[in-house]
């Protein structure tokens, strides 16, 4: 901005806010996003801060996006941590080889996004507990989607460790980088007496009318401030030229005009460094005589860092001018060139050599969909499309092309992106397909329905016919055909008739040598579980004990599923978190909600609801912004049965209509089955168990767990209750008896608590009776805290009918404290109400109160105050499970069955100052 970098007119403000920001970093970490026009001098500002920050004894690593690599991925961060190249060897070995691999210093499966990110940060703190640390990074703009999404990362966890970070951008841009709830400065142009103190500075000869003339053009724009008054004062541009052309093109105008005046060696050697990116001297010294830089540094077009061994340019505007100015034959040599610098960089090469070829060329074409694979495999969608899209440009036929459009077609259809996919698939059948291509076009086309308005069984014949007529042999081990069978299993589950299934299935023994291990188990443990799930087992345990080595992420949400209805998703929550977490920090939003579907799930069963409630609202927020509104309704069901749960039984109904009002118009019979258990749940939980009968009845009769219903083992217990209730023994008989038939016991613990709980209830008895008691008293049945509860509480029922009263307290004790747990009230005034009957007297509020410890005594108050678990956790460093597991314990001694006799107990025992204990008050 002035022949002195340390100087910067009317910055004063500025300055001083970077010192101060400085001493944050210092103090714990902070960050800023700068914005401004181009040429207003943030890219100044940004040196200022390298300056004060080195002066102040802080490491700085500094990159800048890259308009020409902004599709290949981790190019940004492979800039910023090269520096750090030593220290990241010394990182644990998962940490130190997913950054390896992303950054393409060494072969391996390429990692997942959320490792990566970790990595990074785990890289960055190490290096900060010797110096300080602050990245700089210019041209946000321009940068790849999983550097932003790792940069978005670090900057939300700086907190703590002295790192800092500045991002700066261009206003009227936007980019991958997640801004939200980052801190942003605007930077804008200079003050009118900053300028004139400028100009006066760099050009004391000018005058009068000129330097007016150049004040008001400029409009406080440092750069135009310093750049225009050579080419207003020229022959092309007089100063009295029209001020209608935008700053931005006359500033360019003038920078070709200079970059005119260089020798032709040292133009090439500048497109070389605008193509290659990063602007390491090492590259470019292996593509070309770097003497021939000496003009542009001694013009000011450039400026090398003698430390760091990169070149800069001082505009990005210069970068534009070069590439403007070149021919086609010079940048289809310059890609080239770069493309022969990156032989370990396969996905950078295939990029430039792309942009080398200006025809039909299969052997960049198949590079660049080897590149798109790679990139999937991290979950960088959008990056994947897009590699697939040029390679259909440049396929040598036009099979090729449309198989490759196809495939977008299919990614973009699974990620969510309707619009995008719709019309790519479009563009592919304008042409012939090949069998691998008219499979993608099926599946996508398929997805595409369904995320619609179409109906699964149109979706489901035209992806079958795909399948019938392709022509690939039928080998298991083709990635398309494999595809397209897992994408016509969820459409058989969604469909939910024998029918669709028979297909599926005869698909499935065509397969040579045979389906591939994750569909194998899935088309045992998913569609019909009852009948195929048990002799699944060995092989399931086999899948997940690859689980912690896993790097395809796709695999380990299908193992999730393959994980649902033989109750194993617990040995999947780590990395099912993991695929969350991963969606949450830009990763593919399907496997995040998968992963969302196998936790809250889970949690129902295990009685986690706060967190189950949490991931379903989520979940919806992320199909609403993904685009993926076919999978809401499973989130819907999570509330439906948690909100049933708890004895919110209009919400439970409403929320089960929405499902069906959802499915019934497009024919998906899956999920108008599943509508029904919640509306059983919600009727048991009213009391109604005529309704309850109707509903679990609908969703499998009683004498039948039906076939390709597989959530009709999650109704037994509710339909073998509500039948006894309603006086239906001979239907409650035959269900029991069915389930005995079908030896659901051996799917899983929970369903041999279920098996054994309906027997006892039915057939009654010594034998029976101790049966359950030792499934009850097993430790792998505790972990189903609200199926064991409300099997406590049908038996004891039971016991005190049969005048067993201690028998019956015993459990109705551990159930009532099971769902004093999840909130579960209906349940727990149902227990209460059968401790009184059983002669169960809780002793009084006074000595309750005395036996509280000081910590029960504060979560008490503050829960009698209004205070939910997730806030009282929030306010005493707990987890809102500890916070659940100390009421549950709380409310029998205080001898109240919920949140509502609280304030009551409390204020009994301390009626001088009640509020001492009512803290949120």
């Amino acid at each position: 901005m002035t022949s002195s970098p340390e100087v910067l007119f009317g910055r004063e403000v500025e300055l001083a806010r970077i010192g101060r920001f400085m001493k944050s970093v210092r103090q714990g970490g902070d960050v800023r996003m700068v914005r401004g026009e181009p040429g207003v001098g943030k890219s100044a500002l940004l040196t200022a801060a390298v300056h004060l920050a080195e002066a102040d004894g802080l490491r700085v690593l500094r990159a800048s996006g890259s308009e020409f690599e902004a599709d290949v991925s981790y190019s940004l961060l492979n800039q910023l941590l090269l520096p750090l190249y030593n220290q990241m060897q010394r990182l644990p070995p998962a940490l130190r080889d997913a950054l390896t691999v992303a950054l393409g210093f060494g072969p391996g499966p390429a990692p997942a996004t959320l490792l990566v990110c970790n990595a990074a940060l785990s890289l960055l703190t190490a290096a900060a507990r010797k110096d300080p640390v602050l990245l700089i990074v210019d041209d946000v703009q321009w940068i790849d989607r999983p550097s932003a999404v790792v940069l978005g990362f670090i900057a939300r966890r700086v907190a703590g460790s002295p790192v800092g970070v500045i991002a700066a951008s261009r206003t009227g841009t936007e980019s991958f980088l997640d801004r939200r709830g980052l801190t942003e400065v605007t930077v804008g142009p200079l003050s009118d007496e900053a300028a004139a103190r400028l100009v006066d500075d760099r050009f004391p000869a000018l005058t009068g009318r000129a330097r007016q003339r150049l004040l008001d053009l400029a409009r406080g724009n440092p750069l135009a401030l310093i750049e225009l008054p050579a080419g207003l004062t020229g022959p092309a541009q007089p100063m009295e030229s029209s001020d209608v052309v935008p700053l931005s093109d006359r500033l360019q105008t003038i920078f070709a005009n200079r970059v005119a005046g260089l020798p032709a060696p040292t133009r090439l050697l500048l497109l070389l460094a605008t193509f290659e990116g990063s602007g390491d001297i090492r590259i470019l010294r292996g593509m070309t005589d770097l003497t021939h830089l000496a003009p542009a540094e001694r013009t000011h077009l450039v400026q090398v860092d003698d430390r760091s061994g990169r070149i800069a340019f001082r505009h990005p505007l210069i970068q534009s001018a070069i590439v403007a100015m070149s021919t086609h034959e010079e940048r289809r040599r310059a890609h080239l060139t770069v493309a022969e610098a990156l032989p370990g960089d396969p996905e950078r090469r295939s990029w430039h050599l792309a942009a080398a070829t200006s025809g039909p060329d299969e052997t960049v074409a198949a590079q660049l969909e080897q590149a798109a694979l790679r990139v999937m495999q991290r979950g960088d969608t959008l990056a994947a499309v897009a590699a697939l899209m040029r390679a259909a440009d440049l396929s040598a036929t036009t099979e090729q092309s449309a198989r490759r459009l196809a495939r977008a077609a299919y990614i973009g259809a699974e990620a969510g992106g309707s619009d995008d996919a719709t019309g790519l698939l479009a563009r592919s059948r304008e042409m012939s397909f090949d069998a691998t291509g008219a499979l993608h076009a099926a599946g996508a086309a398929a997805l595409l329905m369904i995320n619609g308005d179409g109906d699964v069984h149109t979706a489901h014949r035209l992806l079958a016919g795909a399948i019938e007529t392709g022509e690939h042999g039928w080998h298991a081990a083709d990635p398309a055909l494999d595809e397209a069978m897992h994408t016509l299993l969820l459409l058989s589950w969604y469909a939910g008739s024998p029918g669709h299934w028979a297909v599926f299935h005869r698909f499935l023994t065509r397969l040579r040598p045979g389906p591939s291990d994750v569909l194998s188990v899935l088309s045992r443990t998913f569609p019909d579980p009852v009948r195929t799930g048990a002799a699944a087992q060995a092989d399931l345990d086999e899948l997940i004990a690859t689980l912690p080595g896993e790097r395809d992420l796709t695999r380990v949400m299908r193992i999730g599923t393959a994980s649902v209805y033989v109750d194993r998703l617990g040995d999947n929550r780590e990395f099912s978190w993991r695929l969350v977490r991963q969606g949450r920090e830009g990763g593919a939003p399907r496997r995040q909600l998968s992963a969302m579907m196998h936790l809250g799930l889970d949690d129902y069963l295990i009685g986690r609801w706060d967190e189950a409630e949490e991931l379903a609202t989520e979940a919806q927020r992320v199909c609403a912004d993904s685009g993926l509104t076919f999978l809401r309704w499973y989130f819907l069901y999570i509330r439906a049965i948690v909100a049933a749960g708890r004895g919110r039984s209009g919400e439970a109904y409403e929320l089960a209509d929405e499902i069906t009002q959802w499915a019934q118009p497009r024919g998906v019979a899956g999920a108008a089955a599943i509508a029904h258990h919640p509306r059983a749940l919600a009727a048991i939980a009213d009391g109604d168990f005529e309704a309850a009968y109707r509903h679990a009845a609908a969703s499998s009769p009683p004498g039948l767990l039906a076939p390709y219903v597989p959530n009709c083992t999650w109704v037994m217990f509710d339909l073998v209750e509500a039948a006894l209730r309603t006086g239906r023994t001979a239907e409650a008989g035959r269900h029991a008896e069915a389930m005995r038939a079908a030896d659901v016991s051996a799917l899983s613990p929970r369903m041999r608590l279920l098996q054994h709980g309906v027997d006892a209830l039915v057939l009654g008895g010594e034998v029976a009776g101790a049966r359950l008691e030792r499934t009850l008293n097993d430790a792998a049945s505790e972990r189903w805290l609200f199926e064991a509860s409300r099997v406590r509480l049908a038996y004891a029922e039971k016991l005190r009918r049969d005048r067993n009263p201690t028998a019956a307290r015993t459990h109705l004790l551990a159930a009532r404290a099971g769902f004093a747990a999840m909130g579960a009230e209906p349940w727990l005034a149902r227990a209460d109400a059968e401790l009184r009957a059983a002669g169960h007297r809780p002793a009084g509020a006074e000595t309750a109160t005395a036996s509280l410890t000081g910590q029960e005594l504060e979560i008490a108050g503050l829960a009698a105050g209004g205070l939910t678990n997730k806030q009282i956790a929030e306010r005493l460093f707990l987890s809102h499970r500890t916070v659940g597991a100390h009421l549950y314990r709380i409310f029998p001694k205080l001898g109240i069955s919920s949140r509502a006799g609280l304030r009551d107990a409390l204020s009994a025992q301390f009626p001088e100052s009640p509020g001492k204990h009512l803290t949120c008050n």
